[in-house]
């Protein structure tokens, strides 16, 4: 497993970071991501994702996950559409039975791109209906995966979670005072 360690670092009075109440700024790999979540939610970090529960697992009622992808300088992948990146690697590997698919929303942004889709499937392990988004990012030569699951009669508490980590979402914003740290801000 990948070796993280929490820290909390004293930022620079010109950083100019606010979260709005109620949620912490998530800074991880120096900056390679950077996206605001709910104060009170539990970070696990695994060998090759973020995850972030609403409550003690098993307990929990929502995870976010988040894989980060570094890619080299040079290698250009901005000619490549993310709409058939998206289809290549995200849709068709979906390893859930998925019942519903929604429609593929893209979001543009300085430096950033976004496609996510939300999906029911049926949870193997619940064996009842749970609800997906998922959204492919990339920005600054970075890729992101982010994945929220939920149970459909909780819409109105995560999909406001969802939102605001696609709306406070930064990919490659580095900041110098971590360089070389595997962190996560709390």
């Amino acid at each position: 497993m990948t070796e993280w360690n929490k820290s909390v670092h004293k930022l620079p009075a010109d950083h100019q970071w606010k979260a709005k109440p109620g949620y912490n700024i998530f800074v991880g790999d120096a900056g390679a991501i950077r996206f605001d979540i709910p104060e009170d939610w539990i970070v696990e970090p695994a060998s090759d994702a973020i995850k972030f529960h609403d409550k003690q697992p098993p307990d929990d009622d929502c995870l976010l996950q988040v894989t980060i992808f570094r890619l080299p300088p040079e290698l250009d992948m901005s000619e490549l559409p993310l709409p058939q990146l998206f289809e290549d690697t995200v849709l068709k590997d979906e390893d859930r039975d998925t019942t519903v698919r929604g429609r593929v929303k893209q979001l543009h942004r300085s430096n950033l791109e976004m496609i996510w889709v939300e999906a029911s499937f049926t949870d193997p392990n619940a064996n009842r209906e749970a609800r997906s988004r998922s959204c492919l990012a990339r920005g600054n030569d970075i890729h992101a995966l982010i994945t929220l699951v939920y149970w459909p009669e909780h819409r109105q508490r995560f999909v406001p979670v969802w939102n605001e980590v696609l709306r406070t979402l930064r990919l490659g914003e580095y900041v110098s005072s971590f360089a070389g740290k595997r962190l996560y801000r709390g």
